[in-house]
């Protein structure tokens, strides 16, 4: 990796901007007002940029391992950030989002935190980690809720977790738990998007609550799929190779 973070435009392709970081980028996080953009590193520091120019406006450092996952609540007053050292950081942002704060910790999972979600009220967050624990929590408070069922009506602002009741359809026959690597729903919850491990891209109508649901699959990739993601009007879906 070259420890460069580069914005750029989706539609002309062109870089908006560049910044420099220390070490090699592990994920991202784009505010919900679009003015700031933290960037998570593979030593467990984050970077928060100004999101129209790329210039630094301060740094924090809690995790002792890779962050890999990042996400700002839909209200934009709190971050939450899940690491590799099993951990999620909650954070408070401030109105002028010059000052990130962390305010507390989620420890429950017992491998690398993966996938993150907030609630569409910013009270909950579900997260997944490496060896396939889906875990619920109170935000503010930190707590784990210990009934999955209690949560089962929940609203989620984003769905990157693979694992679900509105995704259960993703799921081929078969398949062992490592095939798919990620999945995004659109902004307006009718579709999803899955990649795997089998160069595959494929497009879901959402919600999928009944096993192997129907989709379309796209091929394109000559390696495995690490990433999909809709853009902010739902008009494109970029994905991401592992080697290509």
């Amino acid at each position: 990796f070259d420890k460069i973070v580069n914005c750029g435009d989706a539609t002309s392709h062109d870089v908006v901007w560049s910044a420099p970081v220390a070490d090699e980028a592990s994920s991202v996080a784009i505010h919900p007002t679009g003015d700031i953009v933290v960037v998570g590193l593979k030593t467990g520091r984050w970077i928060v940029f100004d999101g129209s120019s790329g210039t630094y406006i301060t740094s924090g450092f809690d995790a002792s391992e890779a962050l890999d996952c990042l996400k700002f609540s839909p209200d934009g007053r709190m971050l939450g950030i899940g690491s590799h050292d099993c951990q999620i950081y909650i954070y408070s942002v401030t109105d002028d989002m010059k000052t990130v704060t962390r305010f507390g910790k989620c420890s429950g999972h017992s491998s690398a935190v993966s996938h993150l979600d907030w609630s569409t009220d910013s009270q909950y967050m579900q997260t997944l980690s490496a060896d396939y624990e889906l875990l619920f929590w109170k935000a503010k408070t930190c707590k784990q809720m210990t009934s999955p069922v209690t949560m089962r009506d929940v609203v989620w602002a984003t769905y990157s977790c693979p694992l679900g009741f509105t995704v259960v359809g993703i799921w081929p026959e078969g398949a062992d738990g490592t095939d798919i690597n990620t999945v995004h729903r659109n902004s307006r919850s009718s579709l999803l998007a899955t990649g795997d491990d089998f160069n595959k891209v494929k497009l879901f109508r959402y919600p999928l609550p009944q096993p192997r649901s129907q989709c379309h699959e796209a091929t394109g990739h000559s390696s495995h799929v690490t990433n999909v993601q809709f853009t902010q009007d739902d008009s494109l879906l970029i994905s991401t190779g592992g080697k290509d």
